[in-house]
């Protein structure tokens, strides 16, 4: 069993950042792949980010409507995955969940994750 808690989200203006951290505690975290999602009220929840297990060199990837403004890393140190946010914008607003699969790759379909966080808001405001 894994848990993972999602913390720092929050509401912040148009054009500014957050970083949210995912805690994760159970079986050894470097053996997962990592994954951030979003769902938007009345949306599906959609990928966001990820990143994958330790000895597959920790490789990322995002998608398109976030690249090159949010960045996904690991402290395998600290069983910890974070997400720093930047140039938010108000489509960026919903809630926030960190995932774990124990996999090598990435996958980008929440049905591929095994274990969920809690989900943390995120609003950006206009």
């Amino acid at each position: 069993q894994v848990q993972l808690v999602e913390s720092g989200g929050g509401l912040v203006q148009a054009g500014g950042s957050l970083r949210l951290s995912c805690a994760a505690s159970g079986r050894t975290f470097s053996s997962y792949a990592m994954g951030w999602f979003r769902q938007a009220p009345g949306k599906e929840r959609e990928f966001v980010a990820g990143i994958s297990w330790s000895r597959s060199g920790g490789s990322t990837r995002y998608t398109d409507s976030v690249r090159g403004r949010f960045t996904i890393s690991r402290d395998n140190a600290e069983n910890t995955v974070y997400q720093q946010m930047n140039s938010l914008k108000p489509e960026d607003t919903a809630v926030y969940y960190c995932a774990a699969d124990l996999d090598i790759v990435v996958w980008t379909t929440p049905r591929a994750y095994d274990y969920w966080g809690q989900g943390t808001q995120v609003t950006v405001s206009s």
